[in-house]
């Protein structure tokens, strides 16, 4: 038999104001395996609490931790300059 996915209740949180852009009552506050989360609606801010409600900061991101960085199709494109005839050195 298959399983079939528990949906997450997620519920705004009343007068709370998102840390990101301070907009106030458009954060959710849902839980997953008993750690609690929240996002924002508006701007998309999201992060984990601990057990006393304070934001867990993420881990910054270092060469080791991150992905590389893709290098970019660069087009080369030969550029040719021609002389300013009124620029002409005057022989003295």
């Amino acid at each position: 038999m298959s399983e079939v996915p528990v949906k997450t209740k997620k519920r705004f949180i009343a007068g709370a104001v998102c840390p990101a852009c301070s907009e106030q009552d458009k954060l959710m506050m849902w839980s997953e395996d008993g750690v609690p989360h929240r996002e924002c609606v508006v701007c998309g801010y999201s992060d984990t609490l601990n057990e006393q409600g304070l934001s867990v900061p993420k881990e910054l991101g270092t060469r080791v931790n991150s992905p590389a960085p893709k290098v970019a199709d660069i087009k080369v494109q030969s550029v040719q300059f021609f002389p300013n005839p009124k620029l002409k050195k005057t022989t003295d």
